[in-house]
């Protein structure tokens, strides 16, 4: 069982910053392989905003590039973005998601619920 359990978000002006964090539970033979961060903004599908491979490579969309940074913890379970200089079209609905399996197995994407993020003029 694997269970992502997201926080942070809400909303903010633009210009001003907030932070979204995913924690990543699972049974001890699981092991959390990539992991990051997808958005639905209003008009739009799913899109990557940010993701750090199980090797510690961070991939970040042109788009946010140097507006937003995301970490991951040394157990590499847990994964949280800071997100500044906000603006509008910032505004949706961000997703974890983590790649999770064991070596046997292969990894299989989990999602989390999702988690507000609104930007006001």
């Amino acid at each position: 069982q694997v269970h992502l359990v997201e926080s942070g978000g809400g909303l903010v002006q633009a210009g001003e910053s907030l932070s979204v964090s995913c924690v990543a539970s699972a049974a001890s033979l699981f092991v959390v392989n990539d992991i990051g961060w997808y958005r639905q903004t209003p008009g739009k599908g799913r899109e990557l905003v940010a993701f750090v491979t199980g090797r510690g490579e961070i991939k970040v969309a042109d788009s946010v590039k140097d507006r937003f940074t995301i970490s991951r913890d040394g157990g590499k379970t847990n994964v949280s973005m800071q997100m500044n200089r906000l603006n509008p079209v910032d505004t949706g609905v961000y997703y974890c998601c983590a790649y999770v399996g064991t070596p046997a197995t292969g990894s299989v994407d989990y999602w989390g619920q999702g988690i507000q993020v609104s930007v006001s003029t």
